[in-house]
């Protein structure tokens, strides 16, 4: 995975691999035995279809990888960090991700 970032907590120098979409499209292209070109086209087709179910309010579940749903936020009241002033946030919709049991157990291996 390209590119990679580095930090530092509690003096220990880390690491983190981020695996972007192309890189993602090329795994799945070499262990499908497709294109990269044919491969970005799937992935890019499975992200429409779940992001169109989602903002519709359907819920999308990929047994042993996890499910993705709309979730309402209420409207109320917050602060601002810099001032303290009191402000209205208003009411949104977000997504969740439950990760399934499949995903939760290679996590935690």
């Amino acid at each position: 995975c390209i590119p990679k970032v580095y930090f530092t907590f509690d003096n220990v120098d880390t690491e983190i691999c981020i695996m972007r979409k192309p890189d993602l499209a090329a795994v799945i292209a070499d262990k499908a035995d497709i294109s990269k070109d044919k491969a970005a086209e799937v992935l890019n087709a499975l992200l429409s279809q779940v992001t169109a179910a989602v903002s519709k309010g359907e819920s999308v579940s990929l047994i042993g990888f996890g499910s993705f749903e709309r979730r309402s936020r209420a409207a109320r009241t917050g602060k601002n960090p810099q001032t303290g002033a009191t402000i209205q946030i208003a009411a949104s919709n977000t997504v969740a991700f439950k990760a399934g049991k499949a995903l939760k157990e290679a996590v935690n291996k």
